[in-house]
């Protein structure tokens, strides 16, 4: 039997992120967003089938990776995604577009209310040669598939060019660290999450989803024994000391640079670090000659900004 071209197979080539109906910028991957329920089992006859029934309906959260070329819309929304002072913080309505490499579109997923529920930063290593992705997971109140074309797709006009962003450039600085800040070769991933629940009401088959609290990761990096002189003083002081009050912890910032290192493409701000360990790198012998520690520091808030905005120093 013949197939109607209308009803032939086709190809994704490109998913795409819309935010308030203008497309944020094409990701990597991306996962997730599917409406589903619960199979529930009862015993309530007298054979020996279970009778079965649907659960309340539930939406799965969306996944994505990107780089850094996407538009100011999605790294405003993960600047604000954390904010809990009001009910409207952080929700964002959007869409998965997906295209054909000719950047037509051939079908989405709308989605509702999406309060953001992970960020990631990748792992920064001074001597990796791989691209750097950023992740991000929310949560949405609702979601609606739709098939059928819905012509070409314009690129966002506000979103960043291409530039190679890799985990290797980076700037670390930390208060009264400046030395030791500066022989950095790695910090580990940093992962932001924020946990959701549902505010469920009777008569409706939609809940409302309601940010509960936020998970701040530790600061963990690692640098030349050498000039770590600046972290044993402070680790002496906060831990075998004892000074380790509210007033003694510190600030941070980390930049995320492009490949000239002249520009800043993300900053994160730590506000109250705290050093709680130093450890040296395990070795061998006839390994690798530099001798690296590794200091671990607790967080009690991470700030995400763009386009180089720098805000060191300030609390």
């Amino acid at each position: 039997m013949a197939i109607s071209k209308n009803n032939r197979g086709f190809g994704v080539g490109k998913y795409g992120i819309e935010l308030k109906s203008v497309l944020a910028g094409w990701v990597k991957e991306i996962d997730g967003g599917h409406a589903t329920a619960d199979v529930v089992s009862e015993k309530i006859g007298s054979d020996h089938l279970a009778r079965k029934h649907l659960g309340p309906l539930k939406y799965e959260e969306i996944s994505l990776k990107c780089g850094a070329a996407m538009s100011n819309g999605l790294y405003e929304w993960i600047k604000t995604g954390f904010n809990q002072t009001s009910n409207t913080a952080g929700r964002e309505d959007g869409a998965i577009v997906f295209a054909d490499f000719d950047e037509n579109e051939i079908s989405r997923l709308n989605w509702t209310q999406a309060l953001i529920t992970e960020f990631g930063m990748p792992a920064l290593d001074a001597s990796s040669k791989d691209a750097a992705l950023m992740s991000v997971k929310f949560q949405p109140e609702t979601t609606r598939k739709l098939i059928g074309g819905g012509g070409k797709i314009s690129f966002p006009s506000d979103a960043a060019k291409a530039k190679k962003w890799l985990p290797s450039n980076f700037r670390i600085r930390i208060d009264a660290c400046d030395t030791g800040c500066r022989w950095v070769n790695k910090v580990e991933a940093l992962t932001v999450k924020q946990k959701v629940t549902d505010n469920a009401v009777g008569e409706l088959r939609d809940y409302e989803k309601v940010p509960t609290s936020v998970e701040i990761p530790n600061l963990v990096i690692t640098l030349s024994e050498s000039h770590a002189e600046e972290f044993y003083k402070w680790h002496d002081d906060f831990v075998v000391k004892g000074n380790n009050d509210q007033s003694l912890e510190r600030g941070g910032q980390l930049e995320y640079l492009t490949s000239n290192l002249k520009e800043t493409l993300f900053t994160l701000q730590f506000l109250q670090l705290g050093v709680f360990k130093i450890s040296p790198d395990k070795v061998e012998a006839g390994g690798e000659p530099v001798r690296r520690v590794k200091v671990e520091m607790y967080c009690e808030d991470i700030k995400f900004d763009y386009n180089g905005s720098s805000t060191f120093g300030k609390r």
